[in-house]
């Protein structure tokens, strides 16, 4: 990322140059401070740059550091204040009651037991604030239920005890505002006595996997698996069998944060190809090299347009596949991958792995 490092190298040397030191820094006015801000926070922390990076220099980290110094400063686009508030007193980035987490399950044929929440479970899930407050996502959690049902998966969900992971804070800067809700729901899960704690989001589960021992400083005492992994252990198990389909192509795409971040990249090709009678093909970027979908790193609170022309970009190389079905592994993709269908005209259907099993459930 070039052009943000020269607005970086730039700013440091007015303020902690050879120059600032000898005859003190030069004075930053409002429109350099805006410019800095603004580069800064103009990208989905995707972390493919750091990927091609031949210093292998941590970009993600280097950027999230950075917005943690603009909070300090109080130099930090606007909409995140209203995301901090809406995370830290409604508990979602959504600002809806808290008390609806289950509103997503109201379509279910039956309520099952363990959506009405099981004070004890050998699995949580944690459906995350997409799945629970966005009905363009109720489809995610429904069909994961649908296969714990059908597999027989001792599980249950938190519903209102449910919090925001804090994902969304920490990416912004402001990781020392979620230490509150960390707490409250690693308590929660911990009070079920769960062997395993799966989310669906990537975020939520890279979040719960690799932030929360490092800012709580001790072990979760439960295993964090992605809802995929948890998919492909019920496969080789034997609990879950498919019905055929007729030769659909079928291409994946990789969520930066279940991908790139945590490294999960086989356990959602292994689930789509236990579906017998599909072409999978890949992408022309895909693994490590997958481009980003364009919803992350809060990015679209500071710049939509941004965020439309890289998913724009993505859909393309999707096209090239001739799909019929777009599959990824998180809600966020599926939505800003389906908008830049729409904008596109490109005919595919894309979903959930999660929804994609459920339909094909034997």
């Amino acid at each position: 990322p070039l052009r943000k490092i020269e607005t970086v190298r730039n700013f440091v040397r007015q303020q902690y140059g050879v120059w600032a030191i000898l005859f003190g820094a030069k004075p930053l006015d409002e429109e350099a401070v805006k410019t800095h801000s603004v580069g800064t926070y103009d990208c989905t922390l995707c972390g493919r740059c750091s990927v091609v990076c031949p210093v292998h220099i941590d970009t993600r980290a280097l950027w999230i550091s950075m917005r943690e110094t603009l909070v300090e400063q109080g130099v930090y686009p606007e909409p995140l204040d209203h995301l901090r508030e809406m995370v830290t007193t409604r508990y979602n980035i959504s600002g809806d009651d808290n008390a609806e987490r289950l509103i997503w399950s109201q379509n279910l044929p039956e309520v099952p037991e363990g959506v009405k929440g099981k004070e004890q479970a050998e699995v949580v899930y944690f459906v995350g604030c997409v799945g629970s407050f966005y009905p363009q996502s109720y489809g995610i959690p429904q069909s994961m239920v649908e296969i714990m049902e059908h597999a027989g998966v001792d599980y249950t969900v938190l519903g209102e005890e449910e919090r925001c992971c804090g994902f969304p804070l920490i990416i912004a800067g402001m990781g020392d505002e979620a230490v509150e809700v960390i707490r409250h729901n690693v308590e929660a899960v911990r009070k079920t006595g769960a062997r395993y704690l799966v989310a669906s989001c990537p975020s939520c589960y890279h979040t719960w996997k690799h932030e929360y021992p490092h800012i709580l400083g001790e072990e979760l005492g439960f295993e964090v698996l992605h809802s995929t992994e948890l998919i492909d252990g019920l496969i080789s198990e034997g609990r879950l069998h498919f019905k055929s389909m007729r030769g659909e192509i079928v291409t994946y795409h990789d969520p930066c944060d279940l991908g790139r971040t945590s490294g999960v990249y086989e356990p959602p090709r292994d689930v789509i190809t236990s579906v017998p009678g599909i072409e999978f093909v890949e992408m022309r970027d895909h693994h490590e090299y997958s481009l980003c979908c364009g919803g992350g790193g809060d990015v679209e609170m500071a710049d939509k347009a941004l965020s439309a022309a890289v998913a724009d970009r993505r859909i393309s190389q999707a096209k090239e596949t001739q799909a019929k079905y777009l599959l990824s592994a998180c809600q966020q993709c599926t939505r800003t991958l389906a908008g830049a269908a729409r904008r596109n005209k490109v005919r595919v259907r894309v979903m959930d792995v999660t929804q994609f099993v459920a339909r094909q459930l034997e």
